[in-house]
């Protein structure tokens, strides 16, 4: 069992982040940006005129989001960057991913940070101590075989390798193909949009498509008016778990730097207290 809850220790943050980050259909804006500071990814678009000619003038804004969907499932690269409220607290994210389910990028929670790395189907996770610490503690671990684990790790990367456990779970966060078919997993969600004042991210003229649901729950989804209609921003508002989500980098090269083996410690080998 002590083993157990160790194998966790890599994944708790992780499945949490797929949790809230996951894009089912358009509730998917339930995230947003990792190292991002709050007040830039809640900052409102900055107003845009509308592209001449509107490349959406004879689409309504259900037809619109299929288009969205489409081109953005077509992706083969992309970076997104955003930050979701879940049990209370935020959980940041940073990402670069592509379709061949390599992906780098970082995570914070509990003010505590953490790299994440994928190549090779071998994941890689190095924290800090307060992301070690309330990884671990919020598994319910022992104090003592805490800081014995933190000081092993110190430094170090943790390394996850297929069939060992939260080796799923982990290679979950960097599966491109499987974010994306979740945008079209509900299609009733995209029903019944309305299109917005056009507006602009990062510098790209969107169309803004807008979805109320009962109570006071508001999704708010970017699409871009040059080149493929990607989704470039989602953001949610009220209900349970509001947050940004900012698309970005689409199809450009993802680049990850697997660390040395004397830098690492297999996940398998912590009950051990020994390095790979």
């Amino acid at each position: 069992m002590a083993s157990h809850r160790k194998l966790r220790i890599a994944t708790t943050v992780c499945a949490a982040v797929v949790a809230g980050a996951g894009l089912t259909g358009w509730t998917g804006t339930e995230s947003a940006a990792r190292d991002v500071p709050a007040a830039v990814a809640a900052a409102p678009m900055a107003a845009a005129p509308t592209p001449s000619p509107d490349p959406f003038e004879d689409l309504t804004a259900d037809q619109i989001g299929d288009r969205a969907v489409t081109a953005t499932q077509s992706a083969t690269s992309l970076r997104m960057t955003g930050r979701v409220m879940s049990d209370g607290q935020p959980l940041d994210m940073d990402l670069a991913l592509n379709d061949k389910r390599e992906c780098t990028g970082r995570m914070k929670i509990g003010g505590g940070t953490a790299e994440l790395r994928q190549a090779d189907k071998l994941t890689y996770l190095k924290g800090d101590e307060r992301f070690w610490r309330a990884s671990m503690t919020s598994q319910g671990m022992p104090g003592p075989r805490i800081d014995a684990t933190i000081e092993l790790l110190k430094g170090r990367w943790l390394k996850i390798t297929p069939g060992q456990a939260g080796s799923s779970d982990l290679g979950a966060v960097c599966d491109l193909k499987e974010l994306l078919a979740d945008l079209d997993e509900d299609k009733d969600e995209r029903k019944g949009l309305t299109r917005g004042p056009d507006a602009e991210v990062e510098g790209t003229p969107v169309a803004t498509l807008v979805k109320k649901k009962t109570g006071e729950e508001t999704t708010t989804v970017s699409v871009a008016q040059e080149g493929k209609p990607y989704i470039l921003k989602m953001v949610k508002t009220g209900g349970d778990e509001p947050g940004t989500m900012t698309f970005s980098d689409y199809d450009k090269p993802v680049k990850v730097v697997v660390p040395p083996a004397d830098e690492t410690v297999d996940i398998a080998k912590l009950d051990q207290g020994t390095r790979t």
